[in-house]
């Protein structure tokens, strides 16, 4: 049998196909309207990664409750506010999705609940499993834990929300379940302290993820691709580890998904972003994982062993030859991009063609930036925050060049862009509420 390769097709086993193995991966855009709809400048930054060559983008998280978002940017569809899911919203989706798939690819819905993980700029009271807080820079409140009928009511949410994206020309969509969002702080002993059925064994932690698909799955029919995105290990003491991975996995197989994306850590400790949070309570990384290309590769070859659905690992993969290298070995199916292709959007279409063997602007354009700021991996930890917060910022910024101008701005330092995301977050937060008055 021959070995795929970057440009193979990959026919998913609900019947749709992937043009190639390349995924520009969920990234948060910041870019919704003050009443959480879709802007304009969103299809413009999807026309730009259509074109990029990648088979497949996922959209950063869309919301199923605009009173918890991830940012103020995020866009919702909320089935109780009209004004996400009314013919206005829905036409701006149209929008969206017909630049985002203009070149033929693929264009699928991240759906998510932020849970715990919604700053206090934009909710005064974050929802849990438990009343858990977040503890980072006092930026977070302490959560409500949810009752069974707010459950019961996310997950309809999850169903409602996927429906819209098929609708409104979404190809596929993908449930959120990693990262310490509301599913995956069920997932784990340190976050969900219940002790109803939502809690305590793992079957009872795992529930709302597998009723939540299982529901996702009956509202868009059996030929439309759904996606998980799961953490192979949060990378905490206590919490959601990956021989619990591997069990959610086996579950996972009696749910008809069509590709699995595995990732890691939780805000407390941001392995998807390659950094350590606080060292106390942090899961020392395995040294052969270290050596590896690709984060969490490692991680998931247990995982593979016994996934019967495509698996996607995204995060730490550079060079052509260390992509190529995990789908001819099997470690995965899919490769997923996510940083490399807000400073290089066109990179898959560069990688597919063979002019490109790596991506190294942004690295290389980010250590510039951050010359003579402390290391990312400085034993203190708020020089350590400051670092990881100040690089996504000047992400964050670039995402903003990409959707105006159709470039990025590889000379911008850090210090403006930080600036420049603290000025646009609390003034989208502070829009977002009087627009939130105003329909009152």
């Amino acid at each position: 049998m021959s070995h795929p390769s970057l440009d193979s097709p990959l026919i998913l086993p609900c019947g749709a196909t992937l043009p190639n193995r390349l995924c520009k991966a969920a990234m948060t855009e910041g870019l919704s309207d003050d009443r959480l709809r879709a802007a304009p400048r969103l299809a413009a930054l999807y026309r730009v990664w259509s074109k990029g060559g990648a088979g497949l983008s996922i959209t950063g998280n869309v919301q199923v409750d605009r009173r918890v978002l991830e940012r103020p940017g995020n866009v919702a569809i909320d089935p109780t506010d009209p004004a996400t899911t009314d013919a206005e919203a829905r036409a701006r989706l149209f929008a969206w999705t017909r630049a985002g798939t203009e070149v033929g690819n693929h264009l699928w819905m991240q759906i998510s609940h932020a849970g715990r993980q919604s700053p206090r700029y934009v909710t005064g009271e974050p929802l849990g499993p438990s009343a858990v807080q977040l503890e980072l820079l006092g930026n977070y409140a302490r959560p409500r834990a949810v009752t069974e009928a707010e459950i019961r009511d996310f997950i309809g949410r999850f169903a409602t929300v996927a429906a819209i994206a098929r609708e409104t020309g979404f190809t596929g969509v993908q449930v959120h379940g990693a990262h310490g969002y509301l599913l995956s702080s069920f997932l784990s002993p340190v976050t969900n302290r219940r002790e109803d059925a939502w809690g305590g064994p793992l079957e009872n932690r795992a529930r709302i993820l597998l009723e939540a698909v299982r529901a996702v799955r009956a509202a868009v029919g059996t030929d439309f691709p759904v996606a998980v995105k799961l953490n192979s290990d949060d990378f905490r003491q206590g919490g959601f580890s990956n021989e619990e991975c591997v069990q959610v996995v086996r579950w996972l197989n009696a749910e008809r998904i069509d590709l699995l994306e595995v990732s890691g850590g939780t805000y407390e400790q941001p392995r998807l972003l390659g950094f350590e949070g606080k060292r106390d309570s942090a899961v020392p990384m395995r040294e052969s994982t270290r050596r590896r290309e690709a984060y969490f590769a490692e991680y998931a070859h247990a995982i593979r062993a016994v996934a019967s659905m495509p698996l996607m690992i995204t995060g730490g993969f550079r060079t052509r030859a260390g992509m190529a290298e995990a789908l001819a070995t099997r470690d995965c199916d899919v490769i997923g991009l996510g940083r490399p292709v807000i400073t290089e959007p066109d990179l898959p279409l560069r990688l597919l063609s063979g002019e490109a063997q790596a991506a190294v602007r942004h690295e290389d354009r980010l250590r510039l930036a951050q010359s003579g700021w402390r290391s990312p991996t400085s034993p203190f930890l708020p020089m350590r925050v400051v670092n990881v917060l100040g690089a996504q910022a000047w992400y964050y910024q670039q995402i903003f060049r990409l959707a105006d101008h159709g470039e990025p701005d590889l000379d911008l330092g850090l210090l403006p862009a930080a600036a420049a995301y603290l000025a646009d977050e609390h003034g989208k937060a502070r829009r977002m509420h009087r627009a939130r008055r105003r329909a009152a």
